[in-house]
């Protein structure tokens, strides 16, 4: 049985899941700079130990309110092609082994900014995981569809 091992969070009460080979890591933090003239996706800027990181607001990109930055704010800090990038989520969940043979694409009825994130689904105990597209998940520059 060949497993996949995610990792977990949540947006607005749903559950998502990103490939943990994708994650350099999970943290919370609460100074970010706002960049002037930024897509509307772009939360902020932060440092990271000397490492300047942006935070990719998950909300905006699945067409919800943006997030308070006032206060601590979770970060799910991805290892990006050329540097790492952040996600702005609600909660932090933890790591699963799921297994290959229950992963289903996504639904045909799931439109709107939600059904370009996704890449499929994983039926958990409860509940389902939605798995996200990391590449399109961090473009800030691609047009939400409208739900």
């Amino acid at each position: 049985m060949a497993t996949r091992q995610f990792a977990t969070f949540e947006v607005a009460g749903q559950l998502f899941g990103v490939e943990v080979h994708t994650v350099q890591e999970v943290l919370s933090y609460n100074e970010y700079t706002m960049v002037p003239l930024a897509p509307s996706a772009v939360g902020g800027l932060f440092n990271l130990r000397g490492q300047v990181i942006a935070a990719v607001d998950l909300r905006v990109q699945l067409g919800l309110p943006r997030q308070s930055l006032d206060g601590p704010v979770m970060n799910v800090i991805l290892r990006g092609d050329e540097e790492p990038v952040s996600l702005l989520v609600d909660k932090i969940g933890e790591v699963v082994d799921l297994d290959e043979a229950t992963f289903e694409p996504p639904p045909d009825t799931l439109n709107g900014p939600t059904r370009e994130l996704v890449v499929g689904t994983f039926k958990l105990e409860g509940r389902l995981m939605l798995a996200l597209n990391v590449a399109q998940a961090v473009d800030t520059y691609r047009t939400p569809a409208v739900s």
